[in-house]
């Protein structure tokens, strides 16, 4: 399997094809892609809409080298993933679009944690393009800029878990999706500190992939 990060940074790639490897064990190598350009964490829609080609490019890329059994993109507004499913032969996973999914399968009501308000509206947007926004509560925000808070791994953790409190406390949610692949240390961290059930993305994607190959 390929994971493709949608940002530029090299040290989320490595840290998400980590979880990756982490929640497949033996079932499926991972190796992780980094796309060619763009911004190193994706914070507003232009940035979201700009990466999908680059996701195209890369998930291209690493089908022609050979040996790819699944594409895992790894940004939580799923860019590029339409485009690759409709140019490869092989399953093609979003993590937002997988972890919604999972947080809806049984039928909770369940909320969108995440760190970047100006996506905000997009996420939503894709709750509905999905059909899930009879069981969605709502978004909740950390404060403070979101890559402030990526540089700072225990203020991250710390404004999530309050921001999943919020999801809970204040919007009746009994499943709360952690929304962002960079984020995906944070939500691992918080299925231990938090009550609630915590939807991780990379890992839901990943169970996603081994079931489209399991068909």
């Amino acid at each position: 399997m390929v994971l493709v990060n949608p940002n530029t940074s090299t040290a989320t790639t490595a840290m998400m094809t980590a979880i990756a490897r982490r929640a497949l064990g033996r079932a499926l190598p991972v190796r992780g892609v980094t796309v060619a350009r763009g911004p190193r964490m994706l914070t507003d829609p232009a940035a979201l809409r700009a990466a999908a080609p680059e996701v195209l490019a890369a998930g291209l890329g690493a089908t022609a080298a050979g040996g790819c059994a699944a594409l895992l993109v790894g940004a939580f507004g799923d860019p590029g993933v339409a485009a690759l499913r409709a140019a490869v032969d092989v399953p093609v996973v979003g993590i937002g679009e997988a972890a919604l999914r999972e947080a809806a399968a049984d039928g909770p009501p369940f909320g969108i944690a995440t760190t970047t308000p100006l996506l905000a509206a997009a996420l939503t947007e894709h709750v509905t393009a999905l059909g899930l926004a009879d069981r969605y509560t709502g978004l909740r925000l950390t404060t403070g800029d979101p890559a402030h808070l990526s540089a700072d791994p225990a203020l991250l953790l710390d404004r999530l878990e309050r921001a999943v409190r919020a999801c809970v406390e204040r919007d009746g949610a009994r499943a709360v999706v952690i929304g962002g692949g960079p984020l995906g240390e944070a939500a691992e961290e918080l299925r231990s500190r938090c009550a609630v059930r915590i939807v991780s993305p990379i890992p839901a994607a990943c169970r996603a992939i081994v079931r489209l190959l399991s068909v």
